[in-house]
This record gives structure tokens, sequence and C-alpha cells, in this order.
């Protein structure tokens, strides 16, 4: 066999074997196509009581989980915590990127107008709580367990634990409770499964108790005595704990001494996240702010300045303004039935409708809004459209 042959055979089996290698790929390509999507979509549904988001309401967010929030304690990320109380709260909380939203029975005072946080129930707490977990895609849902559901004995504390998270749709509940709260935080945690954070120093559901909302652990017996509390309560099996109005000596001592994240709220810079008051945080609840709150907005005046535009406007006819706000009839139907109602009652109807605006004049357009609905202002609305909010 000549050399030339020899070449030309060992082409093309050298192409034969590129083309099939092609093939292979293709194949598998097209094979892993389908197993990649199905592991996608176990990310987004990472948890069943969460619906994956649509393309519109997506996020590029991973659901946090427990593992989340230990992997983020043990890589030494602080955890940012922060309390909502209905679907455009919790929306909020999930646009700004926290990790965590806590469903606070301190909605008693600052969304319910109670005076403390005792006058809560578990009706009204599931209620709520079913509205933020509407809202909340990524971020790691905890809602508290109202003053009197878990006080009285275990079999109430699992039960309603239970009850928070199948009616409420929460992830975890949390518990104001030192070292004797412990065998119901170990019956939840560990009996039914239902993660538990834990809360120590001011309990706000027994400041009575405690002489009222005083800061906690400024003495050497009252600080020794927190951290055998969340020694304990790490030890029923606490997935984090909260750690409220204490010196900050006190909560680094235990942050240091624990195993598990704690989240501060009036204890200092040396824990492992912080937790507000929603409310409190941007200026809504005036009755009184805690010295521990830094204020980063002041909605409360805003909102007040904006409602009372909104009032003068009315007073003086400039909302709502013809051809902005407004709805209009097609040309031919406005003639005829602007002549009906002369006919039929005798009035003399006053609206500027797009027949009668002044010649070379265009009605104004109102700026378009993200998700305002495209309504043709020539056309009427159908009777089963809603026109009114």
């Amino acid at each position: 066999m000549s050399s030339s042959t020899s070449l030309a055979i060992y082409a093309a089996k050298a192409a034969a074997a590129a083309a099939a290698a092609a093939a292979a790929a293709t194949a598998k390509s097209a094979s892993a196509a389908p197993a990649a999507s199905a592991a996608a979509l176990v990310q987004i549904r990472a948890y069943s009581a969460r619906p994956a988001p649509t393309q519109q309401e997506g996020t590029d967010r991973r659901k946090v989980t427990t593992q989340t929030i230990k992997k983020m304690y043990a890589d030494g990320k602080r955890l940012a915590m922060m309390t909502a109380y209905d679907y455009p709260t919790s929306v909020a909380c999930e646009r700004a990127g926290v990790d965590m939203v806590l469903v606070g029975d301190s909605l008693a005072m600052v969304a319910l107008g109670h005076k403390d946080t005792s006058q809560i129930t578990m009706d009204d707490m599931i209620h709520h709580s079913r509205a933020v977990a509407r809202g909340t895609r990524s971020a790691f849902l905890v809602a508290d367990l109202p003053f009197g559901t878990y006080q009285s004995d275990v079999t109430a504390a699992v039960n309603n634990a239970v009850r928070m998270v199948k009616e409420g749709r929460a992830e975890a509940v949390k518990l104001e409770a030192g070292r004797r709260g412990a065998p119901k935080i170990d019956a939840i945690a560990n009996g039914a499964g239902i993660p538990v954070v834990g809360h120590i120093g001011l309990t706000p559901q027994t400041a009575v108790a405690l002489g009222g909302f005083r800061v906690q652990g400024k003495s050497v017996g009252n600080a020794q005595a927190l951290v055998d509390d969340a020694l304990a309560l790490q030890d029923a099996g606490c997935l984090a704990l909260v750690l409220e109005a204490m010196p900050s000596l006190v909560a680094e001592t235990i942050t240091k001494l624990l195993r598990i994240p704690t989240i501060g709220i009036g204890a200092g810079p040396s824990t492992s996240g912080q937790v507000l008051v929603l409310s409190d945080m941007v200026g809504l609840f005036d009755r009184f702010t805690p010295k521990f709150c830094r204020n980063f907005a002041d909605l409360g005046s805003r909102m007040v300045s904006a409602i009372g535009d909104y009032k003068d406007a009315v007073r003086d006819r400039s909302f709502p303004e013809e051809g902005v706000h407004t709805y209009a009839m097609p040309a031919a139907a406005e003639e005829n039935w602007r002549a009906y109602v002369q006919r039929q009652f005798g009035i003399e109807l006053d609206t500027i409708g797009l027949k009668h605006q002044p010649a070379g004049v265009a009605p104004a357009a109102a700026s378009p809004k993200p998700g305002a609905r495209d309504l043709d202002p020539a056309k009427e609305p159908s009777s089963s459209s809603s026109t009114s909010s």
C-alpha cells in the first residue's frame, strides 16, 4: 500500500472518529439539559412551602434555609433580620435582600394599636404570618408564638408551633423563654422537627414581671443568669438566639460561648446578626422609639404630608385631573350621551371629554407606572373590570 493511500485511510478514520465524538457530545449535552433544568427547579423549590417564582416575580437569590443560616454563621457572615407584618412589608424585605423575616408579636403594638404584645392572639399571628408568607420568596420566615400559647405545657407549645407552620406558613417559630422553657423548645425542635429561635434578655411578653421594658443583665448575677439561659436553650436545640436589651459585654460573652448564631436587638455590635422592628426604623411608630433603634428613614412624616397633599387636592379640585386620571367615552358615544342627558334630564354636563378639548390641545397623558394596566382611554372598561381601589 502506497504512503498516499495510507494517509487517505488515516484521514478518513480520523474524520469518522471526530464525527462520532461530536455526535456523542451533542447527545450528552441534550441529555444533560433536562437534568440541569430539574436541578435548577429543585434549587428554586428548596422548600415546598414556597411556590416557584414566576418570571415577573423571579429573584436570582437562593432560598435561605436552616443550612444557609448555619453556613453564614460558620463563615462569619452577619445575619440581617427584619420584622414584617403584612404582604407589602414582606415584599419590601424580600426586595431589600434580608436573610430572615420575623413576624413579630410587636405587631400588636405597631400594627394593631394594643398597649403591649401580650394582647395578640394565636389567630392574629397566623393571619399576619400567612400574609407575610405570600410576599416572602427567598428569606427565611420566622414567626413569634404569642403570649399564652406555649407557657402552660409542652403539648400546647408543640400544637401551636405546628399550627404556625401549617396555617401560618412559617418556617420556624420564636419563643421568649429562659432555661425553664428548654423542655418545650426541645419538644418543638427535636420532637416535632420545627426550627426554633430562642429569645432572652428583655422579653416583652413578660415585661410586667421584669418591672417594665428594662435592660437586663446589668449586674454580675443577672448577667450569669442570661449566660445560663443561653446555654440551656442551645442545648435544647435552638437554631439561633435573639438577645434583647442587654449590655454589649454580656451579649459578646454569650455570642462567644455559643455554637449557634445570636441576633441582637439592643445588644451591641458583637452578635452574629441584628434585628429591628420595621415600624421603628422607618419612623412609622411614634409612641416611643427605643434607644437601640436607628432611624433609617422618616416615612411617618412623609406619609402624613402626602395624605395632607391629597386632601388639599381634593378640596381645590386639582385631583382627579380630567384626561390624566379619568376614562373617556368614544367621541360619537360622548356626543350622543350629552344630547340624551340634556333631553332626558335637562342637565348640561361640565366634564370636558375628548370631543370637547380646545382646538390644537391634546388631552394630557399620565406618566406610565411600573405594573400599571394598559387601558385605552377611548374604551370603556367592561362591567367586570375594576377601576377603583
